[in-house]
């Protein structure tokens, strides 16, 4: 009976050990998507002025929108792997990858979390226009 309960006992802690390290593989998933699509808000600010003023349309600066969102990104120790551009210039899309560390399982279950947050230029004084 004892060697029973030994195995139960291991195996209960084993299936906690589960659940707990999967809620925070979640939690740093669910918080990357976030910093991602913040860096993408930050980085699609940065408009290209010089384009609007000659009447070539709103459209974001490309050179300066990853600085920017490596930026947003650093107060939180991350780095954006990568960002786009869609062929017009008005959406930018970031992805930040970021490493998940196990509380319980240690390194059986580390692991790098993908995050991707899409921000698209709107512009307009009483309704948003997106053309």
């Amino acid at each position: 009976m004892a060697i029973f309960v030994a195995i139960c006992a291991a195996f209960l802690v084993l299936v906690i050990a589960l659940v707990v390290d999967a809620g925070g593989r979640l939690r740093v998933a669910e918080r990357t998507d976030a910093y991602a699509q913040e860096a993408a808000r930050v980085g699609g600010q940065q408009l290209d002025e010089a384009g609007v003023l000659s009447g070539e349309g709103y459209r974001v600066k490309q050179q300066y929108v990853e600085d920017a969102a490596n930026s947003y990104l650093a107060l939180y120790h991350l780095k954006a792997a990568g960002v786009s551009f869609s062929p017009d210039g008005k959406a930018v899309t970031v992805t930040v990858e970021a490493d998940y560390k196990p509380v319980l399982l240690g390194e059986l279950g580390k692991q790098k979390v993908t995050g991707k947050g899409t921000a698209t230029l709107v512009h307009g004084v009483e309704k948003a226009e997106t053309d």
